[in-house]
């Protein structure tokens, strides 16, 4: 018969492990994208070149891409996954609030690239600890309510910004950014369970690379392989914002058209958030796979809607916007919780972090040719190629048998 705590997570979803760490990507992300929003002003403050912002963000990210990684072979151990993510978000409230002291732009990229390995190496960890706190079949909800978490912490983050710059400095801005930081910590000391212990019959030795590339099952590659050639396509929103500037300058001139552009940016992210918890619990109804597949349907539809159409009228841009945020709902749901499905409890920590850094390296090499697409022939070559592989994901996903 199942026990009284397996009754429990049957009989319900939102857990306290899933609240809290609910509240930990809400707290987080609001620390940390209320630093971003002011980080290129604060860097021409310093008279640091344009190239530095790419320096900071590339490297940041690549590292965060190896720490995921790593983090997933750690995540396999059940007793280190909390005081990872503990470490982890330490790291990174503590490097946003670092940036106060940052005299140069090489400071703010030692930082930064400290705090990105402590984000990268933690999320393993902590998918590892939401997976446990439901019960089978309950994943989509539970991913799909810590990314509506998230994305509401990445519309706050930038909203106080807004609020903040009027009263403080620039270095004021990223003191306060302590308080979500430090909350997120809280919430994840205090509401998230430790690693759940395992059956007796499941291996509680350290696993190591190749025993555990075995250990994952072929269908998890083939879901893999459909992530990442949607991955190699998918490039960073703020891609869209740079595109909608240019398509509404025309009318509203360049600093109304960056204004507007950067709200429809911010409804992306309210998209992004309201849609989140209702795909991941449709995933869990209908399947995961096929719907995932449907998300990446409709971002080749917004993808191909901002090749095609080049009017400035900032109603058919917000559908546009919007179905980019609601793309990114389905990824951001139904990736993880399939993955959660699909890899063995015993390596189900290093499954995250092999699919996290699919998804990392597909960002470098979509960032690289989108941009080149975008400066050497046209925007529309971007967008248009990453509309085509946004199907090709869409088309391996349904292939798998």
């Amino acid at each position: 018969m199942p026990s009284q705590s397996e009754q429990t997570l049957q009989s319900k979803w939102l857990t306290r492990g899933v609240l809290g760490i609910g509240l930990t990507s809400l707290f987080s992300d609001w620390s940390h994208e209320a630093a971003t929003a002011i980080l290129p002003a604060f860097l021409a403050s310093m008279s640091a070149p344009a190239v530095a912002l790419g320096v900071i963000e590339g490297v940041s990210d690549g590292l965060s891409s190896f720490a995921k990684l790593a983090g997933g072979f750690v995540a396999d151990h059940p007793h280190w996954r909390k005081p990872t993510g503990i470490c982890g978000y330490l790291a990174t409230a503590l490097t946003t609030f670092a940036y106060a002291f940052a005299r140069s732009w090489p400071a703010v990229l030692f930082f930064r690239a400290i705090g990105w390995m402590g984000r990268g190496g933690r999320g393993p960890s902590r998918d590892t600890l939401l997976a446990a706190c439901v019960a089978k079949g309950q994943e989509g909800r539970a991913f799909g309510f810590e990314r509506a978490m998230d994305t509401l912490g990445a519309v706050l983050g930038p909203l106080s910004t807004t609020l903040l710059i009027g009263t403080l400095s620039f270095r004021g801005v990223f003191r306060w950014t302590l308080v979500p930081g430090l909350a997120a910590v809280l919430s994840f000391v205090v509401l998230v369970p430790g690693g759940m212990r395992r059956k007796a019959n499941e291996d509680a030795r350290a696993s190591v690379f190749r025993s555990t590339l075995a250990n994952l099952p072929a269908a998890f590659w083939h879901f893999l392989a459909g992530v990442f050639a949607h991955g190699v396509g998918d490039f960073a929103p703020t891609l869209l914002i740079l595109r909608a500037t240019q398509i509404l300058g025309s009318r509203y001139g360049y600093v109304r058209a960056a204004a507007i552009a950067v709200s429809l940016y911010t409804f992306y992210n309210i998209v992004n958030a309201a849609a989140s918890y209702p795909i991941g619990a449709l995933g869990d109804r209908l399947g995961k796979r096929a719907l995932l597949a449907v998300g990446y349907a409709i971002g080749a539809a917004a993808f191909l809607g901002f090749l095609f159409y080049s009017r400035p009228q900032i109603s058919v841009l917000g559908i546009f916007f919007g179905l980019a945020g609601i793309h990114g709902a389905f990824q951001a749901s139904l990736e993880k919780s399939l993955a959660a499905e699909l890899a063995p409890v015993s390596v189900r920590g290093s499954g995250f972090g092999i699919l996290a850094a699919a998804n990392g390296v597909g960002d470098l090499i979509s960032s690289v040719v989108v941009g080149a697409l975008w400066s050497g022939v046209n925007p529309a070559a971007g967008f248009l190629y990453a509309a085509g592989f946004a199907l090709v994901g869409a088309t391996i996903l349904l292939a798998w048998r």
